[in-house]
């Protein structure tokens, strides 16, 4: 314990420290720090969306071959939360960002296609104001380009003006003609199939309709018969039993003897010997009823 802790060791006189193995280390030195997605990006793998500000344990190392006016580029390494794939992506100390180099693919992102652009016309405007003959080339190009759209205004506006004048029948003409006659004859056959289905559909529906109307007069007369022979054939039956239940109550009462009533019943030969014995003076009441009673004998 108290060798390990001394500070100075003894070396024999005959040591050669040349003489000792040399350790091979690699010259790209790895570190394993903490860090975050620098921006969004999309595993080539799976497809996981990694989003900006997702914290990694990544491995760092040191870009060899590149820098920047002095400035080392470092390179970070991680995996994928979902496939553990692989993914890489670097430093850009130029435009102060980063580049994604393998494993995955950037998210679309609109600014810096903006800032590239700004920074393209920036420098196309130095280029120009150096170089005057740009500036005139330039010049005579747009105007061209004003020229050819004030062309295409004037052919748009014929084309309009035409198309307020046309009339649909002339055009419909204009059509019609460029066929060919086996087309037109074709649809000369067509129009005239299509008459004789109608005409064949217009008699079915009108026979359906007659036969329709001929069942319905046939079932209003079925239901008109039916209760008038209901009605006939319950009425006598119904008066047998008023009869029958009233036979025991009523009582005929006899009528008396009119003399009315008798001459209406009598024949015409009595009729007549009434009349007779009604012109002689009558003497007496007996002849009459002699008369009556011979003449009901008879």
């Amino acid at each position: 314990m108290a060798d390990r802790k001394v500070l100075n060791k003894y070396y024999p006189p005959d040591f050669d420290p040349s003489k000792l193995p040399r350790l091979r280390l690699n010259p790209v030195k790895t570190f394993v720090v903490r860090i975050m997605a620098p921006f969004n990006m999309r595993c080539n793998t799976c497809g996981e969306y990694i989003y900006k500000g997702k914290k990694f344990n990544s491995k760092k190392e040191d870009v060899l071959d590149m820098d920047y006016l002095g400035l080392k580029i470092f390179r970070f390494f991680i995996k994928c939360t979902r496939c553990l794939a692989e993914i890489s992506f670097r430093t850009d100390p130029e435009n102060c960002d980063y580049v994604c180099e393998q494993g995955a693919t950037r998210n679309f992102q609109a600014h810096e296609i903006a800032e590239k652009q700004e920074k393209l016309q920036a420098k196309q405007e130095e280029e120009d104001e150096a170089n005057p003959m740009k500036v005139l080339e330039k010049r005579t190009k747009e105007s061209k380009n004003e020229m050819d759209i004030i062309d295409a205004l004037e052919e748009l506006k014929d084309l309009n003006a035409r198309h307020a004048n046309a009339n649909i029948d002339n055009m419909l003409e204009t059509v019609v003609s460029k066929k060919t006659p086996e087309e037109l004859a074709d649809e000369e056959d067509a129009r005239i199939a299509r008459e004789i289905f109608e005409k064949k559909r217009i008699e079915i529906k009108k026979l359906e309709e007659s036969k329709i109307v001929e069942s319905e007069d046939s079932l209003c007369n079925f239901v008109l018969s039916e209760p008038d022979k209901a009605d006939i054939s319950s009425k006598p039956k119904q008066n047998s039993k008023q009869k029958t239940a009233l036979a025991g109550l009523v009582v005929k009462k006899k009528r008396k003897p009119n003399a009315t009533s008798e001459v209406k019943d009598l024949p015409e030969t009595s009729v007549n010997s009434l009349s007779v014995t009604a012109t002689a003076p009558p003497t007496s009441a007996l002849p009459l009823v002699t008369g009556y009673s011979s003449s009901d004998s008879d």
